[in-house]
């Protein structure tokens, strides 16, 4: 949350000219007034103006005048009965407008090339569809040996790696209900079989970041994988890197486990989605 100083130091002149833009360039009334809709966006059920000017660090007045502004261009609205503001109708507009924009394949396939140029394998992106992972988009690596997903193509949930990165994001209830839908066919001799077993398997997955598909789809082929997390932390789509288990040894899971989920990381934060601040914070540092 922002929080903007109440006054200005003595001493100190605001340059009235330039609608009190400060130094970095921010319009300090703009950065009040944002803050302020961040702040009723925290309370489940609207806030007073009390709450809200203490929440943003503003005198009542000011926040008013801010929030008075902000319901005439009904990005915000007062709750006479309850004494409560509210997001408007304005706001939910802009932010439908960013959710229609946000084109999945678009926006990850900058961070497949790169993670593709990075690990030196074949890079994946699927979604969840009835039950089922289904691949949108590959990045082929260079080497001779490489794995082959068309767009469109379907894999099973619970033995592969972009699958069992979308279930690892679930709710109990969620997996369940795949699970009971299309069951848990064995598709090599490696392939999870038992709700049980895929139980521990996503509870390790969520302890890791990542999915290990060890020849569970494919015999010779191996698929590290992590979620991309929407707004709410559920699962919008799967990030994976594949390639023959030859290539892909146990020393290399480790570090392509977490080039993938740096890489879902990012694509994540780019879509509004959910990150892991732990993970944010190494990697800045």
């Amino acid at each position: 949350m922002v929080r903007v100083a109440k006054g200005r130091p003595k001493g100190t002149r605001q340059n009235s000219a330039r609608g009190g833009v400060d130094r970095s360039g921010q319009v300090q009334s703009l950065v009040r007034a944002i803050s302020l809709m961040r702040a009723i966006a925290d309370f489940e059920d609207g806030a007073t103006l009390t709450e809200l000017a203490q929440a943003v660090g503003l005198a009542p007045s000011t926040a008013h005048r801010l929030l008075t502004t902000l319901e005439q261009e009904r990005f915000v609205r007062f709750d006479q009965e309850r004494s409560l503001w509210q997001i408007g109708v304005d706001a939910f507009t802009v932010g439908n407008a960013f959710v229609r924009s946000r084109d999945l394949v678009s926006i990850a396939r900058p961070y497949m090339r790169q993670l593709m140029e990075d690990s030196g394998e074949t890079v994946n992106l699927a979604i969840e569809d009835q039950g089922e992972a289904i691949y949108l988009s590959q990045v082929e690596c260079r080497q001779l040996m490489r794995v082959f997903a068309r767009p469109g193509g379907r894999v099973p949930m619970h033995c592969s790696g972009v699958g069992k990165a979308l279930l690892s994001a679930m709710s109990e209830g969620e997996v369940t209900r795949i699970i009971q839908k299309r069951g848990m066919a064995r598709a090599t001799g490696h392939s999870i079989d038992s709700p049980a077993s895929l139980g521990h398997a996503l509870t390790e997955i969520t302890a890791l970041g990542y999915a290990f598909d060890d020849e569970e789809h494919a015999i010779g082929l191996r698929c590290v994988a992590a979620a991309i997390l929407d707004e709410y932390g559920g699962p919008m789509a799967a990030i994976s890197l594949s390639g023959p288990k030859a290539r892909i040894d146990n020393s290399r899971v480790p570090v392509l486990g977490e080039l993938v989920h740096r890489a879902a990381d990012q694509i994540s934060a780019e879509l509004g989605g959910t990150v892991r601040v732990e993970r944010m914070a190494a990697s800045r540092g």
